[in-house]
């Protein structure tokens, strides 16, 4: 096969699968399979959903140790709420006064009682060391008597100390007694965790180490010796379904602390739809006036550009849906904001294709050399612009997130747009 009818094929594959991305990207065509028509994620200011805030029970938790605590809940509601396929949760630590709370955002769920199901089922586990009988009856004595300050004291088991709560689990696993074929929840603490647990089982011997979860005992084992391979085992009047359900939910996150629930309220999409059609608005205009720009300034060479840039358009709206990626208005700001940026390898190849040309090389061998010439500049200004958007991804709030998430692949996907679109089209069309 000849080398132009050779890159005449390429451009022609290139075509139609940018044709078939351009109708998975649009997916309103009646005659188009279901999975074509697949909706855009969209994040809560454009999509609307549900805001639940929690107020934290630090009391058990030293002053000094708040803050990481605190940051510990938000990763576990964060990881939980992932779970559960919600797009682009915003979960903040908010400090009023003296109290700690969280404040839980989900987009797209409306129906507040799933919400709460979501987070609330996450259990509190916690080990509660047995009181001394002296102490269990003054307890008594007093609530008999209804004093107050003694009327919500557990009169039996005290939170242990060290604490060993959730916090510290590692794993748990479904298992059934060899004896009974009852089904028990074995857990594994984390390294931290299997020291506190040795250090609790050799002060307690002999003594119930009570394993508490959401403040309610659920096994009440006697410890018989020192454990200090950090394992332990939750036994109780489970059925198999249970002990799934709480299995799965403890490693989904237990919670180091307990939250109570004292806010809820479904939230409409804060002008999304006015704010969506702006910017997609605004995405048109700024993609026509870089064509018209290209074509003005680079001619023909600007034509190919456009179509590549075109291309762009089309492949980054198709990943968008396929990974599928939350646009939210800062996401779709990174996007367009990348559409203006596409351009910049063209323009550096096609200076340097200009330049080639006023040094006596034919057509062919300027393309080659523009682009071969200019590849430093295109990888090292493209390489830093990812090494941005990383940064900015791992290091910011959900928000600036999904702006360098779309940055990102905005820019991954300009620099193969340049390097092997355009030049497939210059390779076949320029002689």
């Amino acid at each position: 096969m000849k080398e132009n009818s050779k890159n005449l094929l390429i451009v022609g594959i290139i075509l139609v699968l940018s044709i078939v991305a351009g109708l998975f990207a649009y997916g309103q065509l009646s005659f188009l399979p279901n999975w074509f028509k697949a909706p855009y994620r969209l994040g809560l200011d454009l999509s609307g959903g549900t805001r639940l805030i929690y107020e934290a029970d630090l009391n058990q938790v030293a002053v000094n140790d708040r803050e990481s605590a605190m940051n510990g809940l938000r990763d576990v509601i964060e990881r939980r709420v992932n779970l559960f396929g919600v797009s682009e949760p915003r979960v903040e630590v908010v400090k009023v006064g003296d109290s700690y709370r969280l404040s839980v955002e989900l987009a797209g769920i409306k129906d507040i009682n799933q919400a709460i199901e979501m987070i609330g089922e996450t259990p509190y586990l916690e080990f509660r060391e047995q009181r001394s009988e002296e102490e269990t009856n003054k307890i008594l004595e007093e609530q008999k008597n209804n004093n107050p300050e003694y009327l919500f004291v557990d009169p039996y088991f005290v939170p242990s100390e060290p604490q060993l709560t959730g916090q510290y689990l590692k794993s748990a696993k479904l298992d059934f007694d060899p004896n009974t074929y009852e089904p028990v929840v074995s857990l594994e603490f984390n390294e931290e965790g299997a020291k506190i647990f040795s250090q609790l089982t050799q002060e307690n011997i002999g003594k119930v180490l009570a394993i508490y979860l959401d403040g309610q005992p659920i096994s009440l084992p006697v410890v018989q010796e020192q454990i200090n391979e950090g394992k332990a085992q939750i036994t109780g009047k489970f059925t198999a379904d249970e002990a799934k359900k709480l299995v799965e939910s403890l490693n989904a996150g237990a919670l180091p602390v307990p939250i109570t629930l004292i806010s809820q309220q479904s939230i409409g999409a804060l002008q999304g739809e006015f704010f969506l059609k702006l910017s997609i608005k605004a995405g048109i205009i700024g993609l026509i006036v870089v064509i018209l720009f290209m074509i003005f300034i680079y001619g023909k060479l600007g034509l190919f550009a456009s179509l590549a840039l075109i291309i762009y358009t089309i492949l980054n709206l198709t990943i968008f849906k396929l990974i599928p990626v939350t646009l939210s208005l800062s996401g779709i700001a990174g996007f367009i904001l990348s559409i203006g940026t596409a351009v910049d390898a063209n323009i550096l190849i096609f200076e340097r294709y200009r330049e080639e040309i006023k040094l006596g090389l034919n057509k062919k061998r300027a393309i080659e050399e523009g682009f071969r010439r200019a590849w430093p500049s295109i990888r090292d200004s493209n390489v830093s612009s990812i090494i941005t958007c990383l940064v900015l991804y791992n290091f910011t709030s959900s928000m600036v997130k999904g702006f360098s998430l779309t940055l990102l692949i905005g820019v991954l996907t300009s620099m193969f747009t340049a390097i092997t679109i355009t030049r497939s089209f210059l390779k076949a069309f320029i002689k």
